[in-house]
């Protein structure tokens, strides 16, 4: 078996161009005798180190050691040196010397992301992880952390010191800077995983080659902007949580490292924000993903549609209230009802349009305008008729009682809104038939 059959990525030989424009269905790597007998190792370990002469040889011997013992794949530890000036050279070398399937890697220039990009970029494996070279995270989750990758699950696989089940000893600087830190990325970049610095990471490696080159960053931050891309383009991201007992000689330098982490989300941010990624070159092929699958009797989208619509349906809510009471200072409560719920309407019809039913492009925008009028027209003659009948009970209401019959008559409005946008104005379209994969034709 050649490398390029273990390793499933888009590089592979066989792949056409249209492959190599996304990645490929997500499959079970072989199993260890086909493996060993490739001379590829399945996990490729990478140990970034910088002036580590004193830790650097009981980790490497404590983790191969384990690797030996407990992984059922063949595996390779890489001591990646980021330009140390003591004698870790020497002793990464000894260490490369001594142990089969240990090697040796030294960078000119320091930065964890560089030596992390240098060595996942070449390497053979099909699975890649690092880890740090002090050993806190508890070796028992490297099988866990890299089997969903192995069997095809995920994409991604991290070690989480904030899970729930997570146990973990540091001190409460640490713990704070940490749980910040994190809090920063949920709020900021809307990040779903729960530790980005956790130093215990996996990655299947077809996922790394299209990932690496979008990742700017050569430090610390390498591996937070990895993942809220790798999420942000709705590849699968596994967490572990981990046993993980602090470093009190850890040499990170706090205040700087927060800095240039700041730094990193304000650039991934504006990024995200302005479309500049090209996170497509992500999106596994249609049919990987079960919502991909047209399944009968199934409402495709339903939950989401309902979120959606709810938030536009607010916000327009809103919108319109605001417009009535500036619209009634000077008419009455007819013209006024009618004109903010047209402007309403016409932004409604574009929100929902573009936020609840994902209709993107000005294909068909004028016809759905147009049905959106004719919703308008339902939802006017609801809320007109609801204040003529308010008129006519009492004479002359105020202010107050208006609005609150204007809000309940949106009320049944909405949801009749709701049912003929879904069903009528932007109804569910036919799931196009998959692109069948290179090797189906052969």
């Amino acid at each position: 078996m050649t490398t390029d059959s273990l390793r499933s990525g888009p590089g592979a030989n066989g792949r056409t161009s249209r492959d190599r424009a996304r990645l490929p269905v997500r499959a079970h790597l072989p199993a260890c005798g086909v493996a060993a007998a490739s001379g590829v190792p399945v996990l490729d370990v990478v140990v970034p180190v910088y002036n580590e002469e004193k830790d650097l040889r009981p980790c490497v011997l404590r983790l191969h050691d384990h690797l030996s013992r407990t992984f059922p794949y063949a595996f390779r530890v890489t001591v990646a040196d980021n330009a140390s000036t003591d004698s870790t050279p020497a002793v990464a070398a000894a260490l490369a010397a001594e142990l089969r399937g240990v090697r040796y890697v030294r960078l000119e220039e320091k930065g964890r992301g560089r030596a992390l990009r240098t060595v996942w970029s070449e390497s053979d494996a099909p699975v890649l992880a690092y880890m740090d070279v002090d050993l806190s995270t508890d070796l028992n989750a490297l099988l866990p952390l890299v089997a969903p990758l192995i069997s095809g699950h995920s994409d991604l696989a991290i070690g989480s010191r904030l899970a729930r089940s997570a146990r973990v000893v540091r001190g409460s600087k640490r713990e704070f800077i940490s749980r910040a830190y994190n809090l920063i990325l949920r709020s900021s970049l809307a990040a779903g995983f729960s530790d980005a610095q956790c130093g215990f990471k996996a990655v299947r490696s077809e996922v790394a080659e299209r990932l690496l080159p979008m990742v700017e960053d050569s430090g610390w931050f390498f591996d937070t902007e990895l993942l809220v891309l790798a999420e942000r383009a709705g590849l699968r991201i596994h967490e572990v949580p981990v046993d993980w007992i602090d470093d009190p000689d850890s040499t990170v330098h706090i205040v700087r490292t927060a800095t240039e982490d700041l730094k990193g989300v304000w650039r991934v941010g504006r990024a995200l924000a302005v479309g500049a990624l090209p996170l497509d070159r992500l999106a596994r092929p249609f049919g990987d993903d079960p919502r991909d699958r047209a399944l009968t009797g199934v409402e495709r989208g339903l939950a989401r549609q309902l979120v959606g619509f709810c938030v536009v349906g607010l916000l327009s809510t809103l919108f319109y209230l605001a417009l009535y009471s500036l619209f009634r200072l000077g008419v009455g409560p007819q013209l006024a009802n009618g004109g903010a719920l047209l402007v309403s309407a016409v932004a409604n019809t574009a929100a929902n349009r573009r936020l609840t039913f994902g209709v993107r492009g000005r294909d068909g925008a004028v016809r759905h305008q147009a049905q959106g009028l004719v919703v308008f027209a339902i939802g006017l003659a609801l809320t007109s008729g609801s204040l003529a009948a308010l008129g006519a009970a009492t004479g002359s209401p105020s202010h107050s009682t208006e609005l609150a019959v204007l809000i309940t008559a949106n009320l049944a409005a909405t949801v009749l809104r709701f049912l003929l946008l879904r069903a009528w104005v932007f109804p569910a379209r036919a799931c196009p038939e998959p692109e069948p994969d290179s090797e189906d034709v052969r």
